[in-house]
């Protein structure tokens, strides 16, 4: 007996490989729960690898919801 999300579907358990859906709702980050609560070390690491390679400094002292925005702002300009 499957227990799992998928046994109502044919679509294999996956990770990664699609595509995006264009549809789908993002939201902002300043609306999230958790926004206002301290970035994770994680987000905090990432961003510092990012703003190094920019040339840029951070204040370390953020969100998570603000870290998200640093991040998502960083990888854009490193696309262009």
């Amino acid at each position: 007996m499957e227990s799992n999300a998928r046994a109502n579907t044919d679509q294999p358990d996956v990770l990664g490989a699609e595509a995006p859906d264009p549809t789908a709702t993002e939201k902002d980050p300043q609306d999230w729960v958790s926004g206002d609560e301290p970035a994770t070390g994680a987000q905090k690491s990432y961003l510092d690898t990012l703003a190094r390679e920019a040339g840029e400094t951070i204040d370390a002292d953020l969100t998570k919801a603000e870290a998200s925005e640093h991040i998502d702002r960083l990888q854009g300009e490193g696309r262009g």
